[in-house]
């Protein structure tokens, strides 16, 4: 069976697909991963000024402001 230009045209195309989907799923995959990060700092924040306020309160306190 020979394959004429038209089925091997067929057969990039589709692989073209393929790889154009699978970089869209990576891409997708590594925005996931980003925001997944920066929804867990802004989550500790809070907890971030908490401290951040307890060591100014201590530094106050033990005059090394």
């Amino acid at each position: 069976m020979d394959r004429t230009s038209d089925d091997r045209a067929d057969v990039d195309d589709l692989l073209k697909v393929i790889l154009g989907l699978a970089i869209v799923w990576l891409l997708l995959e590594i925005l996931g991963a980003v925001l997944e990060v920066t929804f867990a700092l802004l989550d500790a924040l809070p907890t971030l000024i908490v401290l951040a306020i307890v060591v100014l309160i201590a530094l106050r306190l033990t005059d090394r402001i």
